[in-house]
């Protein structure tokens, strides 16, 4: 007789814990992403070893800062820009965190809810939250005084940050769809912008609390002490001076703030999760528009090659994610530099070739943006003419942009100065610098080409950077020698007598030397260029 058999277990497994396993996930990400290469590995400690010093003097000043009549003006500004920068990060950096888009995580059995818990300690894992964390903190201490006062900075320093972290969620949650296309993408470009009109912005007020004091916040200090998250650290404030149903109003404010970014977050990520995504259904296109011609401006171009070659590299500006970075970029330091500085009382008149600088070098490494596809390009080119004509092309299409924002931002910076009758000649150096480095641009184009990599924020290939420094720098110091003749006429009527009735000669003059030194470079590059084509293919096609 066989012995009975033993019953089976009954006992489930132990679930494992959705906020462990996230945090581990997010954990899993970070040490993952920093295998695939020593350089990403050396950038990520370089940044995180520069935001801790600065989160450390941040913390420092803002210790030193405790007992100052303006404290709280000041850091209630300081945390709502950080909260600034919180809501913002996700739209220029969607591939910062990839534990941002919920839909990687759409197949799996979880509920919103426990998701939106699990997410938002995960979100507290990263040198961000460390720095606000640190700013917070040196917040509370700034303007803190009294037992019950620190107790509230606790709970204030915590709410702070939660609301920060929420509130990046939120935004990244309701626009995933649209940070997760093409076109979504295409809002990174606009980072270089931001940043540096940023540091303009912050540049700017620092010089204007340097001459006139903190009390210059107070009013708008008023105003933010009562916005999340900086409510929070006006409570502290508030405690500090007996004001303790002003601070039990502003921690409510903070406290519904991270309520409704949690609610508006577990909404989104319903919709994320339940909805079907239509973003790879093929838009039905009429068959009219299937093959149609030039249309729109485009047809103001000149026919045969010139007009093609014009197009194409109009609409690299216009569609192509890294040359749109990099043009915006240019515009924008192009006009910034200048219009601050002018603004400022500090600035001369001549900034206003940095313009004419910053877009010249467009010119410079012209086939790297077609990558591999530089092969039809290279089919084409059978004769020193033929890659003439080319490079022509593509300078007649960078100078459609150049030429009128150059000369704006030379008229707009003479205008803030008043000094208009060096406008001439000021226009005149900005032409030539922009044909000089036009010629340059040319040749270190077929003599030191690199590829630009499609994916990912490098825009040079490893491997290439040389070749990139080589490009830039060296064509950029090329261009400011070949534009001495101009400087040094420039300097001798400057200060000659009687020789500044014959300056505005330095307007035509320029516009004329900088046309013919950009025809001469075109003339000399063409040939390298037409020798050197599978050179230039296999440089650019690395990325």
């Amino acid at each position: 007789m066989s012995a009975p058999a033993a019953p089976a277990s009954t006992t489930a497994a132990p679930a494992p814990d959705l906020v462990a396993t996230v945090v581990r996930l997010k954990l899993s990400l970070l040490r993952n992403g920093l295998r695939q290469s020593s350089g990403r590995r050396a950038a990520y400690v370089a940044s995180a070893v520069l935001t801790l010093v600065f989160a450390a003097l941040l913390l420092l000043g803002l210790v030193a800062l405790r007992g100052h009549a303006h404290a709280v003006s000041l850091v209630v500004l300081l945390v709502a820009v950080f909260a600034v920068g919180w809501a913002v990060m996700p739209l220029f950096f969607p591939g910062g965190d990839e534990t941002l888009d919920p839909t990687r995580l759409v197949m799996l059995p979880l509920r919103p809810l426990p998701l939106v818990r699990a997410l938002l300690v995960a979100s507290l894992v990263g040198i961000g939250p460390l720095l606000t964390l640190l700013v917070l903190a040196g917040s509370v201490v700034a303007v803190a005084h009294g037992a019950a006062a620190w107790t509230v900075g606790v709970l204030a320093v915590a709410l702070g940050l939660l609301v920060c972290v929420a509130l990046a969620r939120a935004v990244a949650a309701a626009n995933i769809r649209l940070l997760t296309s093409r076109k979504g993408r295409d809002l990174a470009v606009l980072s270089g912008l931001v940043i540096a009109v940023g540091v303009q912005f912050v540049n700017f007020g620092v010089q204007r609390l340097g001459s006139s004091g903190l009390g210059e916040l107070d009013p708008t200090a008023a105003v933010l002490r009562w916005l999340p998250p900086a409510s929070a650290v006006g409570a502290v404030h508030s405690v500090s001076e007996g004001d303790y149903g002003v601070a039990a109003a502003q921690l409510a404010v903070s406290a519904a703030a991270l309520a409704l970014l949690v609610t508006a977050w577990a909404r989104s990520m319903t919709r994320l999760m339940t909805s079907p995504d239509g973003s790879t259904l093929q838009a039905a296109e009429p068959a009219a528009q299937k093959r149609r011609g030039r249309a729109g401006p485009a047809r103001l171009l000149p026919g045969g090659r010139t007009g093609t070659v014009m197009e194409r590299s109009l609409r690299y500006v216009w569609r192509d994610p890294k040359t749109k970075a990099a043009w915006v970029t240019s515009l924008a330091i192009g006009l910034i530099v200048p219009v601050f500085n002018a603004l400022q009382g500090t600035g001369s008149i001549y900034f206003a070739c940095f313009a004419a600088g910053m877009l010249g070098i467009q010119m410079y490494n012209q086939f790297g943006q077609d990558t591999s596809a530089f092969w039809m390009v290279a089919m084409t080119i059978s004769s020193t003419r033929d890659a003439y004509d080319e490079l022509r092309a593509r300078a007649l299409a960078l100078l459609l942009i150049t030429l009128p924002y150059a000369t704006a931002v030379t008229v707009l910076t003479t205008a803030l100065l008043g000094d208009w009758a060096k406008l001439p000649e000021v226009l005149g150096l900005s032409l030539a610098l922009l044909g000089a480095m036009l010629a340059t641009g040319a040749w270190t184009s077929a003599r030191f080409p690199y590829s630009i990599p499609q994916e990912g924020y490098k825009n040079v290939a490893p491997g290439q950077a040389g070749l990139a420094w080589i490009a830039v720098f060296g064509g950029m110091v090329s261009a400011a020698l070949l534009c001495a003749p101009v400087i040094a006429v420039t300097i001798w009527l400057n200060v000659s007598e009687g020789g500044d009735a014959w300056t505005w000669l330095l307007l035509p003059g320029g516009a004329v030397y900088g046309a013919g030194v950009t025809l001469l470079g075109l003339r000399l590059a063409a040939p390298r260029t037409a020798s050197r084509l599978p050179e230039i293919l296999s440089a650019v096609s690395k990325g």
